[in-house]
This record gives structure tokens, sequence and C-alpha cells, in this order.
């Protein structure tokens, strides 16, 4: 994976056991491969004036986590996808819990891999009429705008950045910024114990956003950073690629979010979150591409009822299911919040 053939530390796998873990882990990340970002051509999915009203929203953002009302009426976006008979998503199949490839039935599965079907059965009666694509964290963005998918879910945190690009629903899950490292580190979490240490995040992610923000000294970028000379070593497309190289020794931490930081020390038993919080509060919205209001509102119509039903929620028995083990306390859905221009 790495270039270099005498970094520190390296050979030293952690949790996996060493070059069968190593194989395990780079299996799970190539297999991004298998599931291509193009079959399907979506079209245009909303108007000039509409972008120009979300990117006045973005300019003036405040509260980037209010979306427009739920509603249960079609629209354009929606009648292609109806059309179709397929709502294609764009997920993750390698974050452990969240959208991952069961290694024994070869299926999707995790906590946004359910919302996905029920945004599917909504739409279309049917909670398998989904074509997933595998996409990672720096190409959320661009498969929306490139009419590659339809909705992206996929831990993406609402943020205004983000709105000048693409458009969210409400937040359906709250997660925060977290430092991951060995459990014998003497780093303590999001602080000056990372001076001079290598931290590992993904492009594209609020984690390398929060670095650039804040390092405490931290080495956290690559030399040629984004061009082809990237060695994708400190900052790389997919998350789990910073576990892997975490297990080899390459690096010495990672920043992610919590809830997904969460998931890989449930795969690696000599990882910890350290610190005693996350050092964010952000919230995970379902994208779209910019201007597509009717999806939004029925992907907001969809969470109304995802959330609906106290513990009894679509929403709580997901989380039970997926989530509570690494993640526990968590009593309710963030309330949503909702536009009032």
């Amino acid at each position: 994976m790495s270039r270099s053939k005498d970094r520190p530390g390296r050979g030293r796998l952690r949790g996996w056991g060493g070059v069968a873990g190593m194989a395990v882990a780079c299996a799970v990340t190539a297999a991004v491969t298998l599931l291509p970002l193009a079959h399907h051509s979506v079209g245009p999915a909303g108007s000039g004036g509409v972008a120009t009203a979300d990117r006045a929203r973005a300019e003036a953002c405040t509260e980037p986590e209010a979306s427009l009302p739920a509603s249960g009426d079609d629209g354009p976006n929606i009648e292609k996808i109806k059309e179709r008979g397929k709502l294609i998503a764009g997920v993750d199949q390698n974050s452990f819990r969240w959208g991952y490839r069961n290694p024994e039935s070869g299926d999707l599965e995790g906590f946004d891999i359910d919302l996905v079907r029920a945004i599917a059965d909504d739409l279309l009666g049917d909670p398998d009429a989904v074509i997933f694509r595998a996409i990672p964290t720096n190409q959320r963005i661009a498969a929306l705008e490139n009419d590659r998918v339809d909705v992206v879910v996929r831990t993406m945190t609402i943020n205004c950045k983000r709105l000048e690009q693409v458009s969210f629903s409400t937040a359906y899950f709250q997660a925060g910024q977290q430092v991951l490292a060995p459990k014998e580190s003497p780093i303590t979490g999001y602080d000056s114990s990372l001076k001079g240490k290598r931290v590992c995040s993904a492009e594209g992610s609020t984690a390398y956003e929060a670095l650039e923000k804040k390092s405490f000294g931290a080495l956290y970028k690559d030399d040629f950073d984004g061009t082809e000379r990237d060695p994708d070593l400190l900052t790389v497309p997919n998350q789990l690629d910073c576990l892997v190289r975490l297990q080899l020794g390459e690096v010495d931490a990672i920043v992610t979010d919590n809830a997904l930081a969460a998931g890989q020390a449930a795969q690696d038993p000599a990882v910890e979150l350290k610190g005693k919080d996350p050092f964010t509060t952000e919230y995970y919205g379902v994208a779209t591409k910019k201007g597509s209001d009717d999806l939004v509102a029925r992907v907001n119509k969809v969470l109304v009822d995802y959330r609906a039903g106290g513990k009894d929620s679509a929403w709580m028995r997901s989380y039970e299911k997926w989530l509570a083990t690494g993640l526990p306390g968590i009593t309710a859905p963030p309330a949503p919040k909702y536009r009032t221009d």
C-alpha cells in the first residue's frame, strides 16, 4: 500500500492478525471497485433559479441542518426514479456497521443501508429496488454532480460549505470528530499530544478540514497532496485506508467521526477512541444533487416516518442492531429542523 519500505513500524499489524488481517483490510477497500459508479444516466435535477436560491442560503448559512419541509408529493426527480424502477444510492461498503459487505452473505448491511432501503420502499414500494454505488469519501459530491447517483447516504456531514454544492435532508444522526489511536499510544486526544505525530484523515472529509484549522503540530498533509504524485499516506481516498495505515504503523493516529471510529475499534481491539468526547458536533444527512427539492422533501417525509414510534421506531431498531454496542446511550434520533424561507 505504501511506496516506502523503511518507515518506522512497517509490518507491525495490530489486531487483525498480521498478513491475513492486511489481506482482509485490502480486500474490503479494493471491493469498492466491484460496484461501479456509472451505468445509468439520471439527468438534470433542478432549475438554475433553485440552485441560485440554495447558493444564497449557503452563503448566509447560520443553521445548515435546516432543510425543506417534509412532503409526500412527487416531482420531476422522483418521477425519474419511478420510471427507472430503481433508486440509485451512493454508499460505503467498507464502514463496519454503517455500510459494509457481509463477508458471509455478500450483502450490503448497516445503519446507512437500512435508511436507503426505507427510502426505496417509500418511493417504489420495494426496499430492494436499489442500485448501490460504492463511492469513496472524496467522490461523494462528484457522484451527485455528475448524475451517477440519486442520493448519497454515506455518513455525510451537513455543513455550510457542502450546501454550496449539494442539497441535504434533515439530520438523521449526530456525530463528532475524535481521535483513534492504539491503546498503548501516548496520544490523549485532539490536543498537544498530536505534536509531531502522523495523523491520517480522508480526503474531502470534515476531519481533514478540522486538521487544517488546528493541527496541534501534527503531520497531516501529504507532499503533492491532490496530484498524481500524492502518496495517499496521510490523506487517503477512503476512510478505512487510515485504519490499514495505522495497523501497518505508517501513521500514529486517525481523526474521523466518532461514529466511524467506533466501528473501526470494534474491528480492531488494539485501538481506541482518545479523549472523553468528540471535539465537534456534526449531523449526517442524505445528500442529493443541488436543487432536487422534490426528492429532498420526500426523503424528509421518509425520515419523519423513520423516526416515529419512540423506542419502537425504525430508526431505534436500526440503531440497536448496528450501533448501540459501539455508541451506547443514544435514546432518540436528532430532531428535524426545517427551513422557514
